[in-house]
């Protein structure tokens, strides 16, 4: 399994967002935890997955991917 794990600032800079838009609009909203974010170790810090957040970009949420977590 080859995914790509990004901080949220990485995650920023190629989305070309604000950190602080990603933290409290998007995480829970559009990117959820176990589709599109992981906590490793169950810690505080959030490592984005970035081939699902590239994939909900492109295509947009489906009611497949929330339930399924693909």
């Amino acid at each position: 399994m080859d995914n790509t794990y990004l901080t949220t600032a990485e995650l920023a800079a190629r989305i070309k967002y604000d950190e602080r838009v990603i933290r409290e609009r998007l995480k829970d909203s559009v990117l959820f935890e176990g589709v599109h974010y992981i906590r490793p170790f169950g810690g505080r810090k959030i490592l984005f997955i970035w081939e699902r957040v590239e994939e909900e970009m492109l295509i947009g949420v489906s009611i497949e991917s929330l339930l399924t977590g693909k």
